[in-house]
């Protein structure tokens, strides 16, 4: 799945971009500012990037010249983002080694159109993935052969990422697992027919048993998101990572499998909300060391969105506000969430 970095200070036209693009098939990280954008590109590189030319502080020219000073980014395609005022910037771009420039406003096909003769200059694109990916956090999709899938039933697409999650069971468990309130022959009528489901949306390989049990294919070879992020959270716990991966990885988190309402769906967004908790004290704490308690605080408000009961965000938020002089401190000490109201 190729990775993109979008680079602009408008949220629309992230927000806009970033649906686009993951409709599309890509894996998409955005940044509102080129300086924040370069610390994420010390721990992660993309497949490509898109930038505005036009934000405060640094524009995205200067961004383009600081990118290419890297030598492993020194041949990354790169996308500028120009309205018709700007034109006049887009020679200058392409002489500091801009690959293309996308002017505003644009259409979807335009975004798409553009992005994909980038990649195919690099040998990448959607299409040229082999593998599978498989994502849950935040979303629920599934890529295969570079084509997204299309289910044929929501219980097909809940139950691949079940045997993801559990590797090999047996028809009980997973009918039990998937529909706890059937009867036993009636969940076992259900899980064959479910199966059926899930191979027609993959391939008739897609699923192998043995034993009286079963698992995905290894033939597969799932590329999961929530392994990754257990993954590196528990390189974090271990203190292996710096500030700006913890703010890479804090990113990452999303509802496991929005929409589905399974029990063991509740159970694994628990034990994901309990490493998103984790982490999200570790940001706070690496923020407070490095001298942003901006960024300390807004950490601590995210872990009391999770869990409003959790007395060591409150002080920890009270004392953050309290340090950069923000009267919400007050609120905080008092316990009193204010969440409609967005840090500055």
């Amino acid at each position: 799945m190729p990775r993109i970095l979008v680079v602009d200070d408008d949220a629309a036209i992230v927000k806009l971009i970033s649906v686009i693009l993951s409709r599309a098939g890509h894996e998409v990280r955005t940044s509102s500012h080129p300086v924040e954008a370069l610390d994420l590109l010390k721990v992660f590189t993309p497949d490509l990037i898109i930038s505005d030319v036009v934000m405060p502080y640094m524009t995205g020219l200067e961004f383009l010249e600081q990118v290419r000073d890297h030598d492993h980014l020194a041949a990354m395609p790169f996308i500028l983002l120009s309205s018709h005022a700007e034109r006049s910037d887009v020679r200058r771009g392409m002489n500091l080694g801009a690959d293309d420039y996308l002017p505003k406003p644009f259409t979807p096909a335009d975004l798409t159109t553009a992005v994909d003769a980038r990649l195919r200059r690099v040998g990448l694109n959607v299409q040229a993935d082999s593998g599978t990916q498989a994502r849950a956090l935040g979303t629920a999709q599934v890529f295969w052969q570079g084509q997204q899938v299309s289910w044929v039933s929501r219980k097909a697409l809940e139950l691949f990422f079940y045997l993801l999650e559990h590797k090999e069971v047996t028809s009980w468990e997973a009918a039990e697992a998937l529909w706890p309130e059937k009867d036993e022959s009636r969940a076992s009528s259900l899980f064959h027919t479910t199966l059926h489901r899930l191979r027609k949306s993959l391939n008739n390989d897609a699923v192998v048993s043995q034993n009286r049990k079963y698992a995905l294919a290894d033939s597969l070879k799932p590329e999961y998101d929530v392994q990754r992020y257990e993954l590196l959270s528990a390189q974090a716990e271990a203190d292996s990572l710096g500030y700006e991966e913890l703010k890479e990885l804090v990113s990452q988190y999303g509802t496991f499998l929005p929409g589905a309402d399974s029990p063991w769906v509740d159970d694994v967004r628990a034990r994901l909300e309990q490493t998103q908790m984790n982490l999200l004290g570790l940001a706070a704490q690496a923020a407070g060391k490095a001298g942003k308690p901006k960024e300390a605080a807004q950490y601590h408000q995210k872990a009391l969105s999770i869990d409003p009961m959790s007395e060591q965000d409150w002080q920890g938020l009270a004392r953050a506000l309290d340090t950069i002089g923000d009267p919400r401190a007050r609120l905080a000490a008092q316990r009193e969430a204010w969440w409609a109201v967005d840090f500055d």
